[in-house]
């Protein structure tokens, strides 16, 4: 498929996917947040999706309902969700991200945006509220901020830099522009290119 087309039918940002308006701000922003966790963990997309699903029907989708639902209602809702290989350590690092959020950002990742003073030194303290938090988590979150945050600028994933390379784009800001393509629709696409095209092809071998 040519990768034009190929942007244009699966470009469609995981948040949007949701059903998360990140124009509503911090609510939203923890809602996606919360879902780039989950979504990071080397586990099938769809029980990622499920299990946030589930956080959203029962409530909880901001930093005090997680910490007030305590570690038993939290490994409940990720064994529901098909998260049984994750959620001790799951239930876990949520714990503690969600409690470093509160005490020094007062559960507000505006805040947390507002106080970096860049794009770096704003990945720097998204990890540093827990160590369920890495490059990848931080890289999947900040694409799609791009669209509310001045200093969202994360480097693309392995995934995402290994399907770069297959299809010979060398810069993706530089692709995006000369191609008309929206830089966040670009990378989300080019992840759905490797889950699809490159990890599949290396499962045959």
């Amino acid at each position: 498929m040519e990768i034009l087309q190929f942007v244009r039918e699966n470009g469609k940002p995981y948040s949007e996917m949701l059903s998360i308006n990140l124009g509503d701000g911090d609510p939203a922003y923890f809602k996606w947040f919360l879902a780039s966790i989950l979504y990071s963990k080397p586990i099938r997309e769809t029980s990622a999706t499920k299990t946030y699903r589930l956080f959203e029907c029962y409530g909880l989708t901001d930093p005090r309902s997680i910490v007030k639902a305590g570690w038993d209602r939290l490994v409940k809702v990720l064994d529901e969700g098909g998260y049984t290989r994750y959620d001790f350590s799951t239930a876990d690092r949520l714990l503690e991200i969600c409690r470093n959020l509160i005490a020094h950002y007062n559960a507000s990742l505006d805040l947390l945006h507002q106080r970096s003073s860049g794009s770096r030194d704003l990945e720097r303290r998204l990890m540093d509220l827990g160590k369920g938090i890495g490059p990848v988590t931080v890289s999947v979150f900040l694409r799609d901020m791009r669209r509310v945050w001045s200093k969202a600028d994360p480097s693309p994933t392995p995934k995402v830099k290994m399907a770069m390379s297959a299809l010979g784009i060398s810069d993706l800001k530089e692709f995006a522009r000369r191609e008309g393509l929206g830089l966040i629709e670009l990378e989300t696409a080019l992840h759905r290119y490797f889950r699809l095209f490159i990890k599949t092809k290396a499962r045959k071998i």
